[in-house]
């Protein structure tokens, strides 16, 4: 590869990185921000009637105690919310930590489990500075004992799931695996967010707060693993390689 080849691709590398701090920091405002005003609206109690009229959109008419849909439905519910659980949660977290082990990336693993950790220990920390009670519209299709905003299934679901598919897209080399990790994470997320309003025991509005606390902590970790990468403290990008060769850089 000649001079100006390499000082073109360069180039092009620095954009690139430079677009996607825009957008890590750009999640990270989003995200919090969207949920310092939705919690806002909430105390106040502006979010009460579309809280109602969309809980009551998935409620057979006529019959509140009834989802909509076959009786399948409410069991595949909350199958899908299962999904959130601290269970499936730590079994998703295990088993993509063995994925960095595999690939001896260490530092990678770590990290992963320490921001993934952390997420949900601010997930229980943010529900309790709250007091909102139950949807009381419907009957409650899942057993539940703690307060309502934020949803904790909503807000473990985002963290753990958008947090181990931004770490795992590092990895990857090719884009359309990105894509595919990170959609299925957001598929997933929304799934179990969906499945909570479902079978009535949160608003939507606590969804919502739960999707925004996941997005904000995603993007927060994925903006300190690049920072601890230029350190040596975990590895690098898969596509932070030699810009004349475009071979993956390696970790120390």
């Amino acid at each position: 590869m000649d001079r100006d080849s390499l000082t073109a691709r360069t180039i092009a590398i620095a954009r690139s990185v430079e677009l996607q701090m825009l957008a890590i920091s750009t999640g990270i405002i989003v995200g919090v921000w969207g949920f310092a005003e939705l919690a806002d609206e909430v105390i106040e109690g502006e979010t009460q009637g579309i809280d109602r009229q969309l809980l009551l959109l998935l409620r057979t008419p006529g019959d509140l105690a009834d989802p909509l849909g076959p009786p399948v439905a409410e069991e595949i519910g909350r199958d899908l919310t299962a999904l959130g659980g601290i269970i499936a949660l730590t079994l998703a977290t295990l088993a993509t930590c063995g994925f960095f082990l595999l690939l001896r990336r260490y530092g990678s693993a770590f990290y992963m489990g320490a921001t993934v950790g952390g997420g949900i220990l601010l997930s229980s920390v943010a529900k309790g500075l709250f007091d909102r009670a139950r949807p009381d519209l419907v009957p409650h299709g899942s057993i539940v004992h703690t307060a309502s905003f934020p949803s904790g299934h909503s807000t473990m679901a985002a963290i753990t799931y958008l947090t181990l598919a931004v770490l795992i897209a590092r990895v990857l080399p090719q884009r359309r695996l990105k894509v595919y990790v990170m959609t299925v994470a957001v598929l997933l997320t929304v799934l179990v967010g969906v499945s909570r309003v479902y079978l009535g025991v949160h608003w939507p509005t606590d969804v919502l707060s739960g999707w925004l606390v996941g997005l904000a902590w995603a993007m927060l970790c994925l903006l300190g693993a690049r920072l601890l990468a230029r350190h040596g403290r975990v590895e690098p990008d898969a596509d932070e390689g030699d810009p004349e060769t475009g071979a993956p850089g390696q970790g120390p």
